[in-house]
């Protein structure tokens, strides 16, 4: 799809007023965009009173509304949200075009019906003492890197994956159908924690996991419970991070939307466990519980003698880079367990440089139609989970074949250094048998590859396919 304009911000004028938070606002977007896509987006400002014509609104790729109290009591802002949605409909179930950006709190209930189920990007500073809240004036304090920033950073990238998807008709985590990874629910929560869960999410996605909800909770307790019923039946494993603040009460209920969320995830941990299945739920306390009123204070309490009666359900209360390193484990750790029970078959790793991906293929068909689980390396995508993936296919191969072909000598010895040290990536199974594939008959320290147990095939294409299908016959025997 061709766009017009990439960003439409609208607004309402006394925002923007005197300070020109939305144009600082939209500088630091545009900059930051710039960064995440390597080109220069075209980001357009339109206010209440702005009588500029703009292009066909379909041909806007998103619009960011910049939600204040006089931004919802303004007609003309509420009918460019109206106008935008009507224009962009038939891609509304796919992807989502409207961002809502919140210069000052605006509870569920005040928002106008089309904007309340959407993910809000809090951009403004709350005293948690107080509990008022004021706009950023200086950008480059702590607190703004904490809050502003962060939030920024976020909505960048949720941004360009819509534009992505826009104008190459793909999403940036299809990585979450080639991992086969499980979706995982990561429960909604207070403003005290909104920076924590931002970076948990967005870590989260970029190890290529579904994560949601996917929406803002409704702000009464029947649609609330049927939402998170439904995305808990969706998902494999539950997070939930606990701060000081108890949180938003829905409608209907004398209980805060973070409480009803850990209930009806105990729930489904039940009906997991009566159906022999796993759903982990992994519970993250802050070790910074300053300001803790004495409803939170029963809550946690309460939640702790939850978590010792049931089982599948882990409490933590460390620094949030522990937590993070504990949760990769633990996703790492359940992967495994499901990738052993999908494979039951034998697993074959064809280790091989991006050079020589075509050279492989013959031998890729050859594993596959043999019968046998194929591991391949990653060559797309950052260099730490390409890493991951390479070391979760050390985890879990049966059998190793290393191809040789326009790579030199020094990269084979590294891919075998790995499989001596696969058994410190975790791996609690021996390999059952290792070969070197190669053209070139100059292959020198043959006896320090021997020493590895690893049998070094040479000869042409066709030789080398006998020799493998005989290797690869060998693990039926």
């Amino acid at each position: 799809m061709a766009l017009d304009i990439d960003v439409l911000i609208v607004f309402a004028d006394s925002d923007n007023q005197p300070s020109g938070w939305v144009t600082a606002f939209k500088k630091f977007l545009e900059a930051m965009l710039e960064q995440v896509s390597g080109q220069t987006p075209k980001v357009i400002l339109k206010n209440e009173f702005d009588t500029m014509t703009s292009p066909r609104l379909d041909n806007a790729g998103v619009l960011i509304a910049i939600l204040s109290k006089d931004f919802i009591q303004s007609p003309a802002c509420m009918e460019y949200v109206e106008k935008f949605h009507a224009a962009t409909q038939p891609t509304a179930a796919l992807i989502n075009r409207v961002f809502k950006v919140f210069k000052t709190p605006v509870s569920t209930s005040e928002q106008p019906p089309r904007l309340r189920e959407l993910f809000g990007y809090e951009m403004y500073q709350l005293d948690l003492d107080s509990g008022e809240s004021r706009e950023f004036s200086d950008y480059f304090t702590t607190e703004a890197e904490r809050q502003y920033w962060m939030e920024l950073i976020d909505v960048s990238y949720d941004i360009h994956d819509t534009l992505i998807f826009l104008k190459e008709g793909k999403s940036p985590y299809e990585a979450a159908k080639v991992f086969q990874r499980k979706t995982i629910y990561l429960a909604q929560t207070c403003h005290d924690l909104a920076v924590q869960r931002n970076i948990i999410h967005r870590e989260l996605q970029r190890l290529g996991y579904g994560v949601l909800p996917a929406q803002s909770l409704p702000s009464n307790i029947a649609d609330l419970e049927r939402s998170v019923r439904s995305d808990l039946a969706a998902a494999g494993v539950s997070i939930h991070l606990i701060g000081s603040d108890y949180g938003e009460i829905p409608e209907g209920s004398d209980r805060s939307v973070q409480e009803l969320q850990h209930r009806l995830a105990s729930e489904r941990g039940l009906m997991a466990k009566e159906n022999k299945e796993d759903f982990p739920r992994l519970i993250w306390i802050t070790p910074d519980l300053t300001h803790t009123g004495e409803r939170q204070k029963r809550f946690i309490e309460g939640l702790r003698r939850d978590v010792e009666a049931s089982e599948g359900a882990e409490i933590l209360q460390t620094q949030l880079e522990d937590f993070k390193m504990i949760l990769r484990e633990e996703l790492e750790e359940a992967s495994e367990k499901r990738m052993l029970t999908e494979n039951s078959g034998q697993s074959i790793y064809l280790m091989h440089d991006k050079v020589d991906h075509e050279a492989v293929k013959p031998y890729i068909d050859l594993i596959v139609d043999s019968g046998f689980n194929l591991l391949m390396p990653e060559f797309e995508g950052e260099l730490l989970e390409l890493r991951q993936k390479h070391v979760e296919n050390l985890r879990n191969l049966d059998g190793a074949i290393i191809f040789k072909g326009k790579v030199n000598e020094q990269w084979v010895r590294m891919k075998a250094l790995d499989l001596l040290k696969a058994p410190g990536f975790g791996r609690k199974k021996p390999i059952i048998g290792k070969v070197i594939v190669t053209k070139d008959s100059t292959l020198v320290n043959k006896e320090t590859f021997k020493n590895q147990n690893l049998k070094v095939i040479e000869g042409d294409e066709e030789s080398s396919l006998n020799s493998i299908k005989a290797f690869l016959n060998e693990f039926k025997s």
